[in-house]
């Protein structure tokens, strides 16, 4: 039975509530699955700065929260803090976007990319070289304009993004169509006999990901680039996280 922490590093419960819906119906029966949201920080991360801010909000979220679990999860699409998070846990972490693209690739050649809002484009695009899966995009299409409520851009937005999915598959010969952000959690399920490839969600993706790296039991590394890293005095850090980065947990 696995046991996995989901956090979510922006500050807006309702995507928090979008995730733990989305997870708990991907989960085998009796994972457990503990949800957090950022205390602070921004609303939604869409860009380079806020994803340097939501980074430092995800690994002091996961310092205080990771005690008596299996595997975590950083639940927001370009995988804020993922390389920092590998080095400090003792357990696996798994990145929403890496999961989702991953999975992708176990389903197609190409994937391509869908999400809500144009400022996501550099950081995503960012995030799919950071993890070495450049060659298998297909490409990055984004809506334009604005949004009534981030925590119902889904609900608001569901046409145009089937229309973009299409146009991923047609114009950019996409084989698999990612659905990115947490916002878009759950809403693959509901489209997918709209759009004519395969659709991943990210949440679910990442959920089998977690259950199946919780199995595994994989050791920490003690060697290589994601051994931990020398203990070092911190100022200003929150509690969790200074414990942590001194060699106190």
């Amino acid at each position: 039975m696995a046991k996995l922490l989901f956090i979510n590093p922006n500050t807006s419960a309702s995507i928090t509530d979008r995730i733990a819906a989305a997870a708990r119906q991907a989960a085998s029966p009796g994972t457990q699955i503990t949800f957090e949201t950022a205390p602070h920080g921004v609303p939604y991360i869409a860009t380079r700065a806020e994803a340097v801010i939501g980074a430092q909000v995800a690994l002091e979220m996961l310092a205080e929260h990771q005690a008596g679990h299996d595997a975590a999860v950083i639940a927001a699409f370009g995988d804020p803090g993922l390389g920092g998070a590998r080095e400090l846990l003792p357990i696996p972490v798994i990145g929403l976007a890496e999961a989702a693209m991953l999975t992708a690739c176990m389903l197609g050649r190409r994937f391509a990319i869908v999400s809500f809002a144009a400022a996501l484009g550099p950081w995503y695009r960012e995030c799919v070289e950071y993890h070495g899966l450049a060659g298998r995009l297909a490409g990055i299409r984004l809506l334009e304009g604005d949004f009534r409520s981030i925590g119902d851009v889904q609900d608001e937005k569901e046409n145009l993004l089937v229309e973009l999915a299409r146009q991923a598959v047609q114009r950019d010969e996409a084989d698999v169509i990612v659905l990115a952000g947490a916002p878009l959690a759950g809403l693959a399920g509901r489209v997918a006999d709209r759009i004519p490839v395969p659709v991943v969600d990210g949440v679910a993706a990442a959920v089998k990901q977690a259950e199946a790296l919780a199995a595994l039991s994989p050791r920490k590394a003690t060697q290589g680039t994601f051994r931990k890293p020398a203990p070092k005095p911190t100022d200003g850090v929150a509690p969790a996280l200074r414990r942590l980065m001194s060699g106190e947990s």
